[in-house]
């Protein structure tokens, strides 16, 4: 059995996990979405994006759902602050999430070409909204978040909706989006050939320039921004609540962790070699190496700002003390310890699932395939 301080660590971790299984499954499928009408030239590429993620979109859905509910089940100051705090936020991203599931159900029904294309749109803004807005949110905990927490552990959020729009978080919004659209790039461009598959690649070679652009970009502002430190904390181990601490701004202080323990610095370096893989691969006529290089890079931007930002789950910009960290925020030792079974049991099961089903349906999707399946196709 693992004492509560290691259930605290290990949901930490699993949490990040599942932001970075939705980047690299989900996220291929939303990157496909957000290139749906800028490299689909005509309807029958658009349907061969389409059908390329189309027998697993919606199983992907799954690292998203799941990841929520850990944050619920885990975190429940977090997601009780964030989810009431960000309420139009959210509601923008799952309005977004609205025409996933109806466009790729209806889009083909009819051959109307204004109907296509108008639920082309509406798949690009499933995916490309989401995408911005999820970048958009992690720009703004390195800042802080404007709320507070009052005696009885009730939340208060001073914010709006447009001052979540800065112009730092728009730059890591650019981040996040950039990085599901080269994944949805590279994606296709192993499902893909021909015209399209080029097309793909040449989408891929831009996007990953413009994501290490802003990835340094941001990197740089992040060292420019005051972080936050536990200035003193009890017992970590023990069950707290978030004002039992007190917490300090201090520039550079982001990258603590980082100084600390310098070999994390190997983390954000992955970022610029899933870079150089993405560039071998396309040139090099090996998509499969640069969907690994794209899929790196997920994993090395989200490990980059969870390691940054540790202990810290959602700072607060307006009362430093009620910000909510890993050792304050969590669920009581008996929740995280049977989540922790349950998920040590499902988790190899629907890893074992989903790469069957990608075995199962791998191969390229041609323009002749979807002219011969027409009827039976999205």
């Amino acid at each position: 059995m693992f004492d509560y301080l290691t259930l605290k660590l290990i949901w930490w971790l699993l949490v990040g996990v599942l932001l970075i299984g939705f980047a690299i499954m989900d996220g291929h499928d939303m990157g496909v979405g957000a290139l749906l009408p800028v490299i689909g030239k005509d309807d029958t590429d658009r349907r061969v994006m389409i059908n390329s993620v189309a027998p697993h979109w919606d199983g992907n859905q799954v690292w998203f759902i799941t990841a929520g509910g850990a944050i619920f089940a885990a975190w429940p100051f977090v997601y009780a602050t964030a989810f009431s705090g960000m309420y139009w936020a959210l509601l923008l991203v799952l309005f977004a999430l609205f025409f996933r599931p109806v466009g790729f159900e209806y889009r083909s029904k009819l051959t109307n070409p204004a109907w296509r294309t108008a639920w082309d749109w509406g798949l690009f803004a499933g995916s490309a909204v989401p995408a911005l807005v999820f970048g958009v949110a992690f720009g703004n905990l390195f800042q802080g978040v404007p709320f507070h927490l009052d005696d009885t552990m009730r939340s208060f959020y001073s914010g709006s909706f447009w001052a979540l729009l800065n112009p730092f978080a728009l730059l890591t919004g650019v981040v996040s989006l950039s990085l599901l659209a080269l994944q949805g790039a590279t994606f296709l461009a192993h499902r893909s050939e021909g015209a399209l598959q080029a097309r793909a690649r040449t989408a891929g070679n831009v996007l990953v320039i413009v994501l290490l652009a802003a990835f340094s970009g941001a990197g740089v502002w992040v060292s420019q921004i005051d972080g936050y430190v536990i200035a003193s904390i009890p017992d970590i181990g023990s069950a707290l609540n978030p004002l039992m601490k007190t917490v300090t701004r201090q520039p550079g202080a982001w990258f603590a962790n980082y100084q600390k323990l310098p070999i994390l610095w190997l983390v954000p370096a992955l970022a610029y070699l899933g870079g150089l893989l993405v560039l071998a691969g396309l040139r090099g006529g090996k998509t499969l190496l640069a969907f690994v290089g794209s899929s790196l890079a997920c994993l090395s931007v989200i490990l980059t700002a969870g390691i940054a930002l540790f202990p810290f789950i959602l700072p607060s910009s307006e009362h430093p003390v009620s910000s909510l960290t890993a050792w304050d925020a969590t669920s009581s030792y008996v929740t995280l310890n049977v989540m922790f079974w349950v998920a040590l049991i499902f988790t190899p099961i629907v890893l074992a699932y989903t790469s069957w089903a990608y075995h199962v349906m791998r191969g390229k999707i041609t323009r002749e395939f979807i002219t011969a399946n027409d009827k039976a196709l999205y």
